[in-house]
């Protein structure tokens, strides 16, 4: 699966690097089963998806479950392969922001 691997997070449309690197090197992990976790600033949860076939190339679609800043917290989004181990993804939360960020594969 292209998708698969550890990919740390390196730009985000609404939050700048102090915040998504707060805790941890913001990353996203997606296992070969399409299933995985995530951080960022003090955002984390688990996903869950399935790739899908545009004209365009795939995409790793996916809905996400987990915490903002301890409190529950729940989303979707997708992920598309951008250039050589770079991915541009959009994350959502459910009734409030999105962002385009994009990610490199480090593992």
């Amino acid at each position: 699966m292209d998708f698969a691997g550890t990919w740390h997070i390196y730009e985000m449309e609404l939050w700048d690097e102090d915040y998504f690197n707060m805790e941890v090197q913001a990353y996203i992990k997606i296992k070969p089963a399409n299933r995985g976790c995530f951080q960022f600033g003090l955002v984390s949860g688990e996903i869950d998806g399935r790739i899908v076939n545009y004209a365009d190339g795939k995409r790793f679609e996916f809905t996400w479950e987990g915490n903002d800043e301890c409190e529950p917290a729940s989303g979707s989004g997708w992920i598309k392969i951008k250039e050589k181990d770079v991915l541009e993804r959009e994350f959502r939360f459910h009734y409030g922001d999105r962002s385009i960020f994009l990610v490199r594969r480090t593992e």
